[in-house]
């Protein structure tokens, strides 16, 4: 193993869903917060949409440890499954004893179960994993669980978490009314090139790394391409690459070590194949020419490294006509089109509240975040505080304004109280576990 080599007290880029590593970029930020008023304010239904490898599994963890002695929750895997066994993995998961013949008696004991938890001020969750894997009649039966209720609040709170193909199930006209029913819809996007380079240094600095930066850049630009953004390909990726590194007795993983492990990985660059619009025919020279443009510019760069000065300015030249040749013929119309539709998709974000993740600030996103919390939060908070671990580039103050939408003596003096251990709140390490109140006192 490589954890000598690299001075690592654990493995950084395992497979299970550990919360320690759960990294928080803004996208997984704002589904946690959704989720978890989803839960304080007893919305019924909520959904959790990513694709495979985005860390939704893992982020359900980290909403059961900050609800951990406030709720009782059951948490089901076994999605491949008819109706009667799905109840059946339900009550055995809630610690409720039944024989598992009679559906009829099960979902009474579900009903006097569920009575007795709310009698106690206890919530009831149930959080259902690989959700697109249900068949339809199962996803009546979810909807129908819905109905254990009381006159004034939801005896039973389901979050239904899965790829996309659980949207397109939901969208389907037999299950409306369960679309219907979800309050709260979040989603997880890939990370951005930025965020995967902060993502590994996360990872890095909460398995004990404590040297300089052990990926160069461009390692980082092909961890990105390789991955599309995806944490589970870029564990993957992290992995073969350190192993391979500990090998060769490589200090510092380079882009060599890295292409080596995507290829080892079968994973190829993700190149986005030329689109059209709708209605709309292709350029002709830009997709005829593309495959000789391409091989050109590989001659040329074999051509700086082994070839006279001569031979390389005269292939500059005839690769500079050519390339303004496409370009007057094809290339301004297509840049035109390509322009249109990017506005229009900025107009569209706008119209719809949303901004487009990398070009928005940080003051941006605290503020849409503290908009969402300020929709759903109660007008009082029976929990108190949650747990809440440091990422890279947090401040205190950021978090409280996304929190709490305030930051000011009052709230500073709420979370001394809760964090007594916490000396400097000016300098928050990432991996850090702080207490953050939920709500402040006016």
């Amino acid at each position: 193993m490589f954890l000598d080599f690299y001075k690592l007290r654990e493995q950084p880029f395992g497979v299970t869903p550990d919360p320690r590593y759960l990294y928080f970029s803004p996208g997984h930020r704002e589904a946690l917060a959704s989720l978890f008023y989803g839960i304080e304010t007893g919305r019924g239904f909520l959904s959790l949409v990513a694709e495979p490898g985005m860390g939704k599994t893992t982020l359900l963890f980290q909403l059961l440890q900050r609800w951990k002695g406030y709720v009782h929750s059951a948490f089901l895997f076994q999605t491949q499954c008819d109706s009667r066994e799905l109840i059946r993995y339900l009550l055995d998961d809630l610690g409720i004893k039944s024989d598992g013949e009679d559906i009829v008696r099960m979902h009474a004991e579900l009903n006097d179960f569920l009575f007795r938890e709310t009698k106690a001020g206890r919530r009831v969750v149930v959080f259902i994993d690989e959700a697109q894997n249900l068949s339809d009649r199962v996803l009546e039966t979810v909807r129908l669980l819905s109905d254990f209720e009381a006159p004034d609040k939801k005896l039973l709170q389901i979050i239904l978490a899965g790829q996309p193909e659980l949207e397109q199930r939901l969208s389907r006209p037999g299950l409306a009314q369960l679309r219907q029913r979800i309050a709260i819809q979040s989603r997880l996007e890939a990370l951005p090139a930025g965020e995967v380079i902060r993502y590994v240094g996360h990872r890095l600095k909460v398995a004990g790394y404590e040297d300089t930066e052990l990926f160069t850049p461009r390692a980082f630009e092909l961890i990105a391409e390789h991955s599309r953004g995806i944490p589970r390909l870029i564990n993957n990726i992290c992995f073969n690459a350190l192993s391979l590194g500990c090998a060769r007795q490589e200090s510092r993983i380079d882009s060599d070590l890295v292409n080596e492990a995507a290829k080892d990985l079968s994973m190829d660059i993700h190149v986005p194949k030329l689109g059209t619009a709708q209605g709309q025919s292709p350029t002709r020279p830009v997709r005829s020419l593309r495959p000789l443009v391409q091989s050109s510019y590989r001659w040329i760069k074999d051509s700086l490294i082994r070839r006279r000065l001569f031979q390389t300015s005269a292939i500059l030249l005839m690769f500079c006509g050519m390339a303004i040749y496409v370009g007057a013929r094809g290339g301004s119309g297509t840049l035109r089109q390509q322009g249109t539709r990017h506005a229009n998709s900025e107009s569209t974000a706008t119209a719809s509240g949303h901004s487009l993740p990398d070009a928005r600030p940080d003051a941006a996103r605290i503020q849409e975040l503290s908009r969402r919390i300020s929709q759903n939060s109660p007008a009082r908070n029976p929990v108190g505080s949650f747990a809440y671990v440091v990422q890279p580039q947090d401040t205190l103050r950021d978090l409280c304004v996304a929190t709490l939408g305030r930051y000011d003596s009052t709230v500073l003096s709420e979370i001394r109280e809760l964090n007594p251990g916490l000396k400097n709140l000016d300098h928050l390490h990432a991996g850090q576990e702080i207490r953050l109140p939920v709500s402040a006192t006016k």
